[in-house]
């Protein structure tokens, strides 16, 4: 047998599978994993350049701070983790104080950057470690139940993703800090905006259809200690 169960037509499906949970729509996915999109995509970003080119640095870090939290904090009433919105929170606010200190809108926008670059090195060590990170945040788009996360099928598609997002990470971040350290803020605008929206739409979007087909015809275990064969 593969490394998934296959339920024959017409069989119930096992008990604690995905049956007692709403369909996976693209609207329901789509709509429960866009606001994390747009908060590590191009918002903050988008927001702090706009203010920052009309009122000045103090008032580009403190509109796109306040953007940013105000998503984090939409997520959390959605049901985000607890965990993940405060450090969220303690990351925006750590950026803003230390770009307001050194007084720099490339140290602002650079700090962003490197974090990213520390997610590549996450998603990648994660997969190594085979406790995927995408697995984690895919609970943001769907409200997988705690038997099927510790299925072998969900731990091997979100390994996979979680390789992808690494390497994705990496290469953008080494690029939109060469571009930052180089042309500026405006060419990094244009750079973040080009490597980041039209592929995080591609990536999201592949990684949704993926996990689908995927998962679409497997009948979790029953509890953890349960391993699919």
């Amino acid at each position: 047998m593969g490394d998934r169960v296959v339920r024959p037509p017409g069989a119930p499906l096992a008990p604690g599978s995905l049956s007692g949970l709403p369909e996976p729509s693209w609207r329901l996915l789509l709509g429960r994993g866009l606001p994390t999109f747009a908060l590590e995509g191009f918002l903050p970003i988008l927001v702090f350049y706009g203010v920052w080119t009309i009122g000045g640095l103090g008032a580009g870090i403190a509109a796109s701070a306040a953007v940013a939290g105000a998503v984090v904090l939409w997520q959390l009433r959605q049901g985000l983790d607890v965990a993940l919105a405060a450090a969220s929170c303690v990351f925006i606010g750590i950026q803003a104080l230390v770009a307001l200190a050194a007084h720099s809108a490339t140290v602002y926008l650079a700090q962003p950057v490197l974090f990213s670059a520390c997610w590549g090195i996450a998603y990648l060590v994660s997969a190594g470690i085979r406790r995927p990170l995408i697995g984690v945040f895919a609970c943001a788009w769907y409200p997988f139940p705690p038997e099927f996360r510790a299925s072998a099928i969900y731990q091997g598609e979100f390994r996979m993703q979680s390789i992808v997002w690494g390497v994705y990470c990496l290469a953008r971040s080494a690029l939109r800090l060469g571009v930052l350290l180089a042309g500026g803020v405006g060419g990094f605008v244009l750079v973040s905006f080009l490597t980041g929206t039209p592929i995080l739409v591609a990536l999201v979007l592949w990684g949704v259809w993926h996990a689908r087909r995927v998962f679409g015809p497997v009948a979790p275990p029953q509890s953890p200690a349960e391993q699919l064969a």
